[in-house]
């Protein structure tokens, strides 16, 4: 008698996501390491020059970090209240910051005293920014107004108030120092030139708007307000070129990858998302545990900075060499070469007698009620909820394997109700899915020719059934339609396919056709 042979449960190709080159890049980073601040975390800003320390704004202080520091290397607490946009300047020697009781207060990052206090706006200066020529410093406050500061003599060169709402985000050009864009809530994008006394852009963002960013060239303006991200072509009098509604609540912080290709997009859905610059794309989404307020990235992409609202502030290293291999102390001794290949050239002789061992037989759960011919039992074993949920294929192999017997119509007959329940919810489950159907529609004919005698004696069972109705049904309908599509398809390729002019030898009829030759004809050739 032949030994029992399990039932074989077949491998199904997983429809994973799409490994590209960009989700490896983005996902080249360690676990994040989080460090509680006093408040919510409205900016981070990373140090132009190396080591590339970023100041961290959260309640009323700015936490300056070292790369991989996880304590503050330099703390700046004179404020009488929330801090605001500390920013450093572009030789990262200087520090401002904006404060909610309307003064700017200018740091040397090596001092702990402010060296200039700049007073001024009436209300909280959200605003702060160095221009390129670095003795010039741009200011936004919820007064609707921004002021130009000349850093030596601590006094105001200019204010613009074209704005009707709070002003929450701006920028200075780093290319030309007369250039100055502020973003406000009453929904505008204004380009201010210092040698006027007005704005020269005006753009519309539609949302109030939350943050700016421009581009190393300078040529394009990335706005983020409401659930969108716009795209301005400066050079075209601010044209706008792009919206992207790929969050679903408030953008709140942009930022750019270190070779000007990737942008980055924070929001209060806690998500942060990687666009292509060229197709403007989603390429990547990181996802964090609350909503995002501010966003940095270190050069080279080394380091990811995100800002929470609950005070958590999450950074991301990238992986390195080392980080690939396990330190001394993590290493596990393994067997050596000699131990894998011991016996393998051994050769027996021929007085040697082979004593051969029993191994012993497991079987899974289905398979023990199928070697004792329980049909029922074994359909009832492969039925269990974490296999008809997690592992449907284990149940439609043992379908499958019934048929193959003759034995399925026995194990589907009989059953109460709570047996035919959860028959009818796999199937409505796994019906229409293309590799479990040729099984599936079987057994639910079966089902039907069975218990069709019963219909109406169970709610429950009633209403499965009309679910199974409408599932095959809405299935059909699918089917119509995508036969429709394919019908005009055929279509569509049939007359795009260039036409071919049947080839003609001799005297020719209309038809096409030659003419059949006469014998003389023939006798001539």
């Amino acid at each position: 008698m032949s030994s029992f042979k399990p039932t074989k449960i077949p491998v199904y190709p997983k429809l994973g996501e799409k490994v590209t080159q960009e989700t490896l890049y983005w996902k080249d980073y360690k676990p994040p390491i989080q460090i509680k601040e006093y408040g919510a975390i409205t900016n981070i800003d990373f140090s132009p020059v190396a080591p590339y320390n970023f100041a961290v704004t959260a309640f009323t202080r700015i936490h300056i970090y070292g790369p991989f520091s996880q304590e503050p290397v330099k703390t700046f607490t004179k404020f009488k209240d929330n801090a605001y946009c500390g920013r450093f300047r572009s030789d990262g020697q200087l520090l401002v910051a904006g404060c909610e009781d309307s003064v700017v207060r200018l740091f040397d990052v090596a001092g702990k005293v402010a060296l200039r206090m700049f007073k001024g706006h009436s209300k909280a200066v959200h605003v702060t920014d160095f221009t390129s020529d670095r003795y010039h410093i741009l200011t936004g406050s919820d007064d609707s107004t921004c002021r130009l500061w000349d850093v030596p003599n601590s006094v105001e060169l200019s204010s613009y108030k074209e704005h009707t709402d709070y002003i929450r985000c701006g920028v200075a050009s780093k290319l030309n120092s007369n250039l100055l864009i502020t973003g406000s809530y009453d929904h505008t994008l204004k380009v201010f030139d210092t040698r006027t006394d007005k704005s020269v852009i005006t753009m519309d963002h539609g949302q109030p708007v939350e943050s700016l960013l421009l581009y190393p060239s300078e040529g394009l303006l990335v706005s983020a307000g409401g659930r969108y991200v716009k795209v301005w072509d400066l050079l075209k009098a601010g044209q706008p070129l792009v919206s992207l509604k790929n969050h679903h609540k408030t953008v709140t912080c942009l930022c750019l990858s270190s070779n000007g290709q990737r942008l980055l997009s924070g929001s209060l859905d806690r998500h942060v998302k990687v666009y292509n610059t060229t197709t403007y794309k989603v390429v990547h989404n990181f996802d964090y545990a609350a909503s995002i307020l501010s966003l940095g990235l270190a050069p080279n992409d080394e380091s990811i900075v995100v800002g929470m609202t609950n005070g958590i502030l999450s950074i991301k290293h990238r992986k390195g060499p080392e980080d690939s291999k396990p330190g001394p102390s993590l290493q596990r001794r393994r067997p050596t070469y000699r131990v894998f290949v011991k016996g393998k050239n051994f050769i027996p002789k021929q007085e040697d007698y082979l004593v051969s061992k029993h191994v012993k037989e497991h079987l899974a759960k289905h398979d023990k009620q199928l070697k004792k011919f329980n049909v029922s039992k074994a359909l009832d074993s492969a039925l269990e909820a974490n296999k008809r949920t997690r592992k449907p294929e284990i149940t439609v192999a043992v379908l499958k394997e019934l048929d193959r017997r003759g034995k399925l119509r026995n194990a589907l007959a009989g059953r109460d109700e709570h047996g035919l329940s959860l028959l009818l919810s796999f199937l409505i489950g796994h019906l229409v899915d293309q590799r479990f159907a040729p099984v599936l529609v079987m057994t639910a004919d079966m089902i039907l020719d069975i218990y069709g005698s019963t219909v109406g004696q169970s709610p429950l069972i009633d209403r499965q059934l009309l679910h199974l109705q409408e599932l095959l049904e809405r299935e059909i309908n699918y089917e119509q339609d995508l036969l429709a599509v394919l019908g005009m398809l055929d279509t569509l390729f049939a007359c795009g396919v260039p036409k071919q002019e049947v080839p003609r030898s001799g005297t020719s009829r209309p038809n096409g056709l030659e003419e059949p030759k006469t014998t003389a004809q023939t006798a001539a050739s």
